[in-house]
């Protein structure tokens, strides 16, 4: 459902520099185009950046560190938010920072709360207000939304879609985007995007994340990486500034990890034309939101494979691969174990192309990767565990846990009808139709012009001219 005419005020939080500098110029171009915006700002570097540009912006700032966090006052405050179970929402720092202190965590979301609802509030007692983010699982993301929810102001998340150059903005939580049903013409755009994604067997990138596609050594060893890291201990402990990501020396240890991981497994790689007929996992990005907020139940990765491996008929190998933006993410001994342990399980090498193990593999099993879209779009079987974009298109299907072994057993035995060229089309059409055009933390001029109408189109009454 769209706005009236009226156009309310824009607010987006920011969470790190990288971030900001792509926000502004988004704030910018709204302003300029009769769009007013407010910031909330969990970064303080982001808050001095946005201020010289003379944007609108809440911080943390000045905010009392050490709320209480007590029990009482911690159950008071998730009443009032309506919050439930809190340790869900916890989750995610908890892998992603290696947090575990539960106080801390407590203290983050109190903040986070009561940031958000301050800056909301305000501003929603003089105009209508729209909140954008980022899709997410930090503390920052989770309060802003419940602040806003609390409020009646709607809440907007953003993330790639599955069409490079577009993005999913969708205004129901933080599950995965819905796609309308029903059937859709086809259009050039989206034959002609399919055709080529086929032919040159592209996979989806954003440009936002782009530098992640890399070996972990180079990832760690180079001089963009060098600089960032001076710049974020000199901010932290010489500035005294308060950064969301600041846990650098986490982030640095979890990337020397990852060095270590990749040339530990390297020995383990399997080509996939050495395995025969075989059933492929794609690995997920390690404890990404679409896995600690959209489907806890399959964050252990691992044990997912395990249960395949001892379920799967015994005709078929399961290949699993990295995901290639995070090589050397699982821990190299609990992969070899696995290894050890089943014979019919084989890692391939991260750097493979996704179109070529789709198109040699006889099935896919995913939680919720957008690997399993791709393999619908080669027309293979697809059986999805998770809370996935295509979890409801009719050239999937949809399966529990219990049932994963005996429905792929009967898949493998020829228990599957091929969509047509025609059902793929219509339900990738209905994807792009879903999706509007731009690209998160992109910040060159024609990009920013696109994300703005992008986000207009969904959010205010606008005319479709992309």
């Amino acid at each position: 459902m769209l706005n009236s005419a009226r156009r309310p005020v824009i607010a987006y939080t920011t969470l790190a520099t990288y971030q900001t500098e792509f926000w502004a110029e988004v704030a910018l171009e709204l302003e300029r185009t009769g769009t007013p915006t407010v910031a909330i700002s969990f970064d303080d570097p982001s808050t001095d950046l946005l201020r010289r540009k003379g944007l609108r912006v809440y911080s943390a700032t000045n905010a009392e560190r050490n709320p209480d966090t007590s029990d009482a006052s911690f159950a008071a405050l998730a009443a009032r938010f309506t919050i439930g179970s809190a340790d869900r929402w916890f989750a995610h720092e908890r892998v992603a920072f290696g947090l575990k202190s539960t106080v801390e965590l407590r203290r983050k979301l109190t903040l986070a709360l009561a940031l958000a609802d301050r800056a909301l509030g305000d501003v929603g007692r003089e105009a209508s207000v729209e909140l954008v983010q980022e899709v997410g699982g930090f503390l920052s993301v989770v309060g802003s939304w419940f602040a806003a929810q609390r409020l009646g102001i709607r809440s907007w998340f953003i993330e790639p879609s599955f069409f490079r150059g577009r993005m999913f903005l969708s205004d129901h939580g933080f599950g995965a985007p819905v796609i309308p049903a029903g059937e859709a013409a086809v259009s050039s755009d989206v034959t002609q995007y399919l055709d080529t994604t086929v032919r040159q067997q592209a996979i989806v990138v954003p440009r936002k994340d782009s530098h992640h596609y890399a070996a972990a050594t180079r990832k760690v060893f180079n001089a963009r990486n060098a600089r960032r890291l001076v710049e974020k201990l000199f901010d932290k402990y010489v500035r005294g500034k308060s950064m969301e990501f600041g846990y650098i020396g986490h982030h640095a240890a979890t990337h020397l990890r990852m060095v270590s991981n990749s040339r530990l497994l390297r020995r383990h790689y399997t080509s996939p034309d050495a395995l025969g007929r075989f059933v492929y996992y794609p690995l997920h990005v390690p404890g990404d939101m679409s896995l600690t907020l959209r489907s806890p139940e399959f964050l252990d990765q691992l044990a997912l494979v395990d249960y395949l491996a001892r379920s799967a008929p015994p005709t078929h190998k399961i290949a699993i691969k990295e995901h290639p933006a995070m090589i050397g993410a699982l821990d190299a001994s609990a992969v070899r174990a696995l290894l050890d342990r089943h014979e019919n399980v084989a890692l391939l090498p991260p750097t493979t192309n996704n179109f070529v193990v789709l198109r040699a593999c006889e099935a896919v099993v995913s939680v919720n990767s957008k690997s399993g879209a791709e393999a619908a779009l080669l027309g293979k079987p697809v059986l999805v565990l998770g809370d996935a974009f295509y979890g409801d298109s009719p050239l999937v299907e949809r399966v529990r846990l219990a049932e994963l072994g005996a429905r792929l057993g009967d898949i493998l035995a020829g228990d599957w009808q091929q969509p047509s060229r025609t059902q793929v089309e219509s339900y990738f059409e209905r994807v792009w139709r879903a999706s509007v055009p731009g690209e998160l933390y992109v910040a060159e001029r024609p990009n920013v012009a696109t994300f703005v109408y992008g986000i207009k189109s969904r959010i205010i009454s606008m005319p479709e001219e992309c």
